[in-house]
């Protein structure tokens, strides 16, 4: 009989999950997707190769989970340092710092090649991850044109010109005391809010 780790059934699927999405995270790091095994995720995360099948049937399933829970913990982080701030220009300079640092963090091939990769029901429940994300953005936007802080548009087309301008970008980290010293800037409040 296998060994339970915790305290109880739910501590031990917990424990579990947590060490093969660790291993995971460091494999799609190192190799990428397509070179990832179930066999090698269970053997880096210490865990039976039956014990990795009991949680995750396939790739795909591991892959899903994976992402789900990674965005569940960041929306949560997004919505814990927003609302440390008030203005909306603030809120929205927070927001642009964190995806940036996430999006420097993560390494899953681009979204043609892993719809190439995923069969359809995985790829869209792993596109589906960034639905909350572009809720909290769309709130921010919404909150700072109703406040006056930019003008009236839409957030339909709004939204997502800020988010592909986010995706294009690489952060670079500069302690806070070099950036630039405008005080009308968001950006160098909120970075020193974020270290």
């Amino acid at each position: 009989m296998p060994k339970i780790i915790g305290s109880s059934l739910g501590e031990h699927r917990k424990q579990v999950r947590t060490k093969v999405f660790d291993a995971l995270r460091n494999q799609l790091y190192e190799r990428g997707f397509d070179a990832i095994t179930l066999a090698g995720v269970a053997a880096e995360a210490g865990v039976g190769r039956t014990a990795m099948y009991n949680h995750f049937p396939d790739r795909e399933h591991l892959l899903v989970a994976f992402v789900e829970d990674e965005a569940a913990r960041y929306v949560a982080r997004l919505t814990e340092a927003i609302d440390t701030v008030d203005d909306p220009a603030d809120k929205l300079a927070v927001f642009a710092r964190l995806q940036l640092e996430t999006l420097a963090e993560y390494h899953l091939p681009p979204g043609t090649a892993l719809g190439r990769t995923l069969g359809r029901t995985a790829y869209r429940r792993i596109a589906a991850h960034a639905d909350p994300i572009g809720e909290v953005l769309d709130g921010i936007l919404r909150d700072g044109m109703r406040r006056g802080r930019w003008p009236e548009q839409d957030p339909a087309v709004l939204a997502p010109m800020v988010a592909a301008a986010l995706g294009a970008r690489q952060v670079v980290d500069v302690p806070a005391d070099e950036l630039p010293r405008a005080s009308t800037s968001p950006w160098r409040s909120s970075y020193a809010r974020l270290e």
